[in-house]
């Protein structure tokens, strides 16, 4: 069994959770979010906490999905109190970020700017190169962050692109270090 699983969630003031049979609603002074609950596992709310359990302790898929049960749920009422938020830093020349609108607008080296729009419920912010993408929804930001990254991942010779802000690329010797060096 999870030990992520059996450890109560804390549901902090200002945020009121409704549970029917198959969903949970956390809704807090951020937003509101929603999990449908995948059966066989029950959620049960007993004064300020949340308790989630399964019904079948011997069953393979229901332990699997156990443990992420309570963390999705765990994320939602941390998420809808204090957003979640990724910062993302750009190393380049001429390497630049905007938000025009809701959309983040990149100039990363190609013949052309690179715009994204945001998911529902995502903000996007930049401040001397950094970005950062904030909201109520853990995987969301995360996802985002993911794209943005994508866009130009930092190469390892001269650590150009975006990257997390304390993400560590591994770098490599160039050709003329190595020439230098041996044979």
């Amino acid at each position: 069994m999870s030990k992520i699983g059996k450890l109560p969630i804390d549901i902090t003031q200002g945020v009121t959770v409704q549970i029917s049979q198959e969903e949970v609603k956390v809704t807090g002074p951020k937003g509101e979010q929603q999990f449908r609950i995948p059966s066989g596992i029950l959620v049960k709310q007993e004064d300020t906490r949340l308790l989630v359990s399964m019904e079948d302790t011997n069953n393979e898929n229901l332990r699997a999905l156990f443990g992420l049960t309570r963390a999705m749920i765990a994320n939602m009422v941390k998420g809808v109190v204090s957003e979640f938020e990724k910062k993302l830093e750009l190393s380049g020349v001429g390497y630049r970020a905007q938000v025009q609108g809701q959309d983040l607008v990149l100039s990363v080296g190609f013949s052309h700017q690179v715009k994204i729009a945001p998911l529902p419920g995502i903000r996007f912010s930049v401040a001397e190169n950094v970005i950062t993408v904030t909201g109520v929804d853990k995987a969301n930001v995360g996802d985002i962050a993911a794209k943005i990254r994508a866009v130009r991942p930092p190469e390892p010779y001269k650590g150009k692109g975006i990257k997390y802000v304390g993400e560590r690329i591994r770098r490599k010797a160039g050709k003329a270090v190595k020439a230098v060096g041996g044979k």
